[in-house]
């Protein structure tokens, strides 16, 4: 059976919701948020089946991410991979959950590559929230100097919010130049998709910081499970001494006390953004990697 490829469309988006909520874990990327945002710029599309989607991406290499639906022992992997791909096929971003039952059922016809740059972060919310003790002390300072110099208001994303944030986003590109970083400028294309259907995404949800009128920081986030909160986006203004460790702090004191987990996404093996996340001590990786299927 081949499988037919199309665009990835918002009026699918429950479909898709309710086959990604059979996966478990529910890593960040795979959210519909995601693979819909970030569509124009891994060139992703999808190909549907009864009870799974497909999806393959065209940059930077062609590549398949793996099949959404069940992750469970009882599916014939032998078959429906056999049935659904040709040739000696690379999956990447492949959950650590699949990769077992992979393993398991396939042998020696997969291989599988580290790729420690896809890991999703996992941290502890009464952790972030609290900041205690000397690991988190310079965090815990920057958020006092915030706190202390500053007289802010926290507010969630509603249409007000949302157009002072789309003004922040372009000021932070002028900022950090996005126009001469293809990441960057990936990321903030994104960010406006968002920020323009924020009213057509499902659980897509934020909140913003302000000092007066002028709003220092925002972040989009969204629901991955009754216990799991995933940061998409994270902005503050460099002018304002603290802001990063303020919005984090303030936006998950406000979550709902259910929350007990924050993916923080990936670090796409930048070194930078690794030692950043890396100061905030997570307590576990949702494990991604590459497999080839022969």
């Amino acid at each position: 059976m081949s499988l037919e490829f199309e665009p990835i469309t918002l009026d699918r988006q429950s479909d898709y919701n309710r086959l990604f909520d059979r996966c478990s874990p529910k890593p960040s990327d795979y959210s519909f948020i995601n693979i819909w945002g970030w569509a124009p710029i891994y060139g992703l599309k999808w190909a549907w089946e009864k009870e799974r989607v497909w999806i393959r991406q065209e940059k930077p290499e062609p590549a398949f991410w793996a099949p959404v639906g069940f992750w469970q022992d009882e599916e014939d992997w032998q078959a429906i991979l056999s049935n659904s791909v040709s040739g000696p096929t690379t999956f990447v971003r492949t959950p650590e959950t699949l990769q077992g039952i992979w393993k398991n059922q396939l042998g020696n016809r997969i291989t599988l590559q580290e790729t420690r740059g896809h890991w999703d972060y996992l941290y502890s919310v009464d952790e972030l929230k609290e900041l205690k003790g000397n690991r988190y002390h310079k965090k815990k300072n920057l958020l006092n100097q915030f706190i202390n110099n500053y007289p802010y208001e926290y507010k969630a994303m509603g249409p007000d919010v949302l157009d002072r944030a789309r003004s922040m986003q372009a000021d932070w590109c002028v900022w950090r130049d996005c126009e001469s970083h293809d990441a960057l400028s990936g990321e903030n294309q994104v960010i406006e998709a968002i920020f323009n259907h924020w009213n057509d995404l499902d659980g897509v949800m934020g909140g913003a910081l302000l000092v007066g009128e002028t709003l220092v920081a925002y972040t989009v986030a969204e629901m991955l499970d009754p216990h799991t909160i995933v940061i998409h986006f994270e902005k503050g203004n460099p002018d304002y001494k603290g802001v990063y460790q303020a919005i984090n702090q303030v936006f998950l004191s406000q979550a709902s006390p259910e929350i007990t987990w924050v993916n923080r996404e990936q670090d796409l093996e930048d070194e930078g953004l690794r030692k950043s996340k890396m100061s905030y001590h997570p307590k576990s990786f949702l494990k991604k990697d590459r497999i080839v299927f022969q």
